[in-house]
């Protein structure tokens, strides 16, 4: 039962997955009463628990990407805010959200300059096959069969030309860190942005043509599932490379697989995974794919940003003042 105390404090209701606890959760009760069904005694179904509360709650956190349908939203018939605490919403009904005019925060610029130094590594690490190197040393084949074969430039070998596929808060920071590689830089995104001085290619085929370097970083909606395509990849050629540190779904992923084996990309780099953690057994064995398990954002400064922006939200609507990260609800 709540004391006192507890009970003056604003009130937000907390939806998140089975066994993820969020790590600032203790800091956020400091300042604002946290109802979430997964900490009652026993725990209580979602449907339930909602349903109990709906009368009093106008404010949602949802942790990591747990879904928030209309069903969900029907249950909280005085909802105002969802704040969210990923980039992504794609785990959302924004339409309900939007026909509901309830506002829509996600986790804004919070995890860019994270994701950004991570796909510049795995870039990196393709091109210059750090890890590759280490596995021939470790093996003792050096000693055994002498220097290691050649890497290729960051700055792209080919065109000279490195593409972003959604120059978006994320694509913004991963192009700071590739000018000084000398990179020349293109991006495509749904509308050409007047302050951005790079090419911007509205095709997303045309684009692939003129690069070496896909590095995909875009929301994830309807229309952009699968939106990097058999077609889009082979555009690249051979000495293509991929690195997707957006969303799983964006990449066909069956077909990049296919590619990589078949030798017709130089190779990829890769954070996430469309049947995580599942990954595909083939992609093991290629000496030209760098792998790793969703943790682009796995950091204490992207988890501290993050607290910064959630709390910042939630004071700024119980006291009636403009949020921040706010989701355009198209």
């Amino acid at each position: 039962m709540a004391t006192v105390k507890e009970e003056a404090l604003p009130l937000v209701l907390v939806h998140r997955p089975p066994n993820f606890h969020f790590p600032f959760k203790h800091r956020l009760q400091t300042h604002f009463r946290l109802l979430d069904s997964l900490d009652s005694d026993p725990p209580k179904s979602t449907h339930s628990f909602f349903s109990r509360h709906a009368a009093s709650v106008r404010v949602l956190l949802c942790v990591d990407t747990i879904p928030i349908t209309r069903d969900i939203l029907s249950l909280l018939l005085f909802l105002q805010l969802i704040v969210g605490s990923s980039t992504g919403v794609d785990h959302i009904d924004l339409q309900e959200c939007r026909r509901r005019s309830i506002a829509v925060t996600n986790a804004g610029k919070a995890f860019s300059p994270d994701v950004a130094d991570l796909a510049v590594g795995l870039l990196i690490d393709v091109l210059r096959r750090v890890f590759a190197s280490f596995q021939y040393v470790r093996a003792g084949l050096w000693a055994q069969n002498g220097e290691f074969p050649l890497g290729f430039k960051v700055c792209a070998v080919r065109r000279k030309t490195s593409r972003i596929s959604g120059l978006g808060k994320h694509g913004a920071k991963i192009a700071k860190r590739l000018e000084p590689f000398g990179c020349a830089i293109s991006y495509n995104s749904r509308r050409k942005k007047p302050s951005v001085p790079f090419p911007w290619f509205k095709n997303v085929y045309n684009l692939a043509v003129n690069n070496d370097v896909l590095i995909v970083c875009c929301m994830l909606t309807e229309e952009s599932r699968h939106i990097i395509s058999k077609d889009v990849m082979t555009a690249l050629g051979k000495e293509g490379v991929i690195i997707n540190v957006g969303r799983e779904a964006l990449i066909d992923e069956k077909e990049l697989v296919q590619l990589l084996v078949r030798g017709e990309l130089r190779g990829a780099g890769l954070d996430v995974f469309e049947n995580e953690p599942d990954v595909p057994q083939e992609l093991f064995s290629l000496k030209n794919v760098v792998l790793s398990p969703h943790c682009a954002v796995a950091t204490p400064e992207c988890f501290d940003a993050l607290e910064d922006l959630i709390t910042a939200n939630l004071h700024a609507f119980f006291s009636s003042k403009p949020l921040q990260s706010v989701v355009e609800l198209e």
